[in-house]
């Protein structure tokens, strides 16, 4: 083989490798983008039927005293309407849980199972709602597990659940706020002495928050002698 030959042979593959690098890169680019637009699309209908789930969950409750039109959308007991809400967030959570409105369901329908006494999907809902990459709803879905923790009597599993969000505050759920229910959490148990030393902290370590003023209150109201 002539050494033009070899340099005519090389040029033609490497432009068949540049090529075939091209067309990948074309198809990639195409799956990226077809990706994004399904993922927006998925977005989009998600967020709609997720505000449709919330106008089930903020419906009106009818009765005698408060009478509700016809044309309204109400229920007749807030157990109803959790139960009816929780389907929908349900639907939602298992249809686009890769979204953000999917995720945000997932705490809801967790929520709305614990409103109903289905404290066990209620546990395993929020326990998954917690373990999110949005800190936002982690700490949200902990607090509603704290309580639900207390509520059936693992009072160390709350406390525990109270302290990892303290550890990672977030814009809904700040330090303070978590510290507050830890506070109230030992207060409604007798603890009294555990809740004042907690309100007490929030007054030293951030006395000019909101939650230092509520932390004030209990330190001088009756719940905390």
């Amino acid at each position: 083989m002539s050494k033009k030959t070899g340099v005519l042979e090389s040029l033609a593959n490497n432009r068949k490798l540049a090529l075939n690098l091209a067309i990948a890169v074309v198809v990639v680019a195409v799956a990226v983008v077809a990706g994004i637009l399904v993922y927006n699309h998925r977005s989009a209908a998600a967020a709609d039927q997720l505000s449709a789930a919330m106008q089930t969950y903020a419906a009106p409750i009818r009765s005698a005293e408060n009478p509700v039109p016809a044309s309204v959308r109400s229920f007749g007991s807030t157990d109803e309407r959790a139960k009816a809400a929780n389907a929908e967030f349900k639907a939602i959570a298992d249809t686009y849980g890769m979204t953000d409105a999917g995720r945000n369901a997932l705490y809801l329908e967790g929520l709305t199972a614990l409103q109903t006494g289905q404290n066990s999907s209620a546990e395993e809902l929020l326990k998954k709602s917690a373990g999110s990459w949005n800190r936002d709803i982690s700490n949200l879905a902990g607090l509603a597990l704290a309580g639900l923790y207390h509520q059936t009597g693992r009072t160390s599993d709350a406390v525990a659940e109270y302290n990892r969000i303290i550890a990672k505050p977030s814009n809904l759920v700040p330090v303070g706020l978590a510290k507050l229910q830890l506070a109230a959490m030992y207060a409604s148990d007798g603890k009294q002495a555990d809740a004042k030393k907690i309100y007490a902290e929030i007054k030293d370590k951030d006395p000019k928050s909101a939650a230092a003023e509520v932390a004030s209150e209990k330190l001088n109201g009756p719940a905390a002698r």
